[in-house]
């Protein structure tokens, strides 16, 4: 049974909300009534969903007792009783737990693993897919970081994708990402496995959510170097921060310093907020196993098999002859089988 007080909990609070918003709140609290009426203006959709084919069950119940209206009723109810396990199922969905990030635009890094050259080719492809879908997707794709090889692959490539949803859309993709194919550095027409290591972290809020103290970090300023020039200036412009306390490292290598300081800065933020969530979730360890929004960046999830166009998500047995589509930014399949498997594994955690 779906717990009615918390229903009716979620509704009165979304009417509340949507009072104040027609009051006209102050102004230090619009932001803050506007996100959270947004948040739970879904959930009362599909409460009012629910309950309106719920009660309709009720009358149709009722109207069997007419012999006048009983065909209709019966029509009513078939079609009704397919209906209200799936609005029930939604309902529940909606109910589970939100990740306090899913909301946030995502810092996406991504690093050749084994395979040498080929391995830093498929990086930069991983790159191009992840451009290719934040554009299909309407998100905005801000690139802070790249170094190239001399071959034009991916040494370290480092992005900020904003726009509605995007970590809850982008969790999923943190792992190793294995590729199988003819590379084009073999002249001998053999396969090769390599991988590429990508990690997607929530972007922190500048002020609220990680607090960096000058005295923690050593900010070094050098002359940025590319592959063929691409990245290289004349003047001292790139940026390396380390963090003293962890001794994470973030580099930014664009033509303006300003800009480099703070794109290195939004990274450092997201790396250390990350860290604070998994320290946090580390109680959770053993549930979070059964998940696959886990996060944890040495796990193989995925194999891309160029020979046979197939592409095979690990942790959920997936299988797809799409692999072209794929790579053109088309992760819509993967991505919702993946969401639908987490949420079915958090519903099953709570019976």
């Amino acid at each position: 049974m779906l717990p009615e007080d918390r229903l009716d909990q979620i509704t009165r609070r979304f009417d509340y909300l949507e009072a104040q918003l027609n009051a006209g709140p102050a102004p230090d609290r619009i932001a803050g009534i506007s996100r959270e009426y947004a948040e739970l203006k879904p959930v009362v959709e599909e409460i009012a969903a629910w309950r309106a084919a719920r009660d309709a069950v009720a009358e149709a119940q009722v109207m069997l007792a007419d012999p006048e209206m009983r065909e209709l009723a019966e029509d009513e109810l078939a079609r009704l009783r397919g209906v209200l396990p799936e609005l029930e199922q939604g309902l529940r969905i909606a109910l589970l737990p939100k990740d306090a990030a899913d909301a946030r635009p995502a810092i996406i890094e991504i690093r050749p693993g084994t395979g040498g050259d080929e391995a830093a080719l498929f990086a930069g492809d991983l790159l191009a897919m992840y451009r290719r879908h934040a554009e299909a997707q309407g998100w905005d794709f801000q690139l802070l970081e790249l170094a190239e090889t001399e071959l034009g692959g991916v040494r370290e490539a480092v992005a900020r994708i904003a726009g509605e949803g995007v970590f809850a859309r982008l969790k999923y993709e943190s792992g190793v990402h294995r590729v199988q194919r003819v590379p084009e550095t073999e002249s001998g027409g053999r396969i090769h496995t390599s991988a590429a290591t990508v990690a997607v972290l929530p972007e922190a809020a500048e002020d609220a959510d990680i607090d960096i103290p000058a005295a923690d970090i050593r900010i070094d300023t050098m002359r940025a170097s590319g592959a063929g020039g691409q990245h290289v200036n004349t003047t001292d412009s790139a940026v390396r921060i380390t963090h003293l306390p962890t001794g994470i490292v973030v580099t930014s290598s664009e033509k303006s310093q300003h800009q480099n300081r703070a794109n290195a800065m939004a990274v450092l933020r997201a790396r250390l907020y990350d860290m604070q969530r998994s320290q946090a979730d580390a109680e959770r360890a053993a549930d979070r196993k059964s998940q696959v929004g886990s996060g944890d960046r040495s796990e193989r999830i995925r194999t891309y098999n160029f020979p046979q166009g197939r592409l095979t998500d690990h942790r959920i047995n997936l299988t797809l002859y799409a692999l072209d589509r794929v790579m053109a930014g088309d992760l819509a399949e993967v991505i919702d089988a993946l969401t639908a498997h987490d949420q079915a594994a958090r519903l099953a955690a709570q019976q």
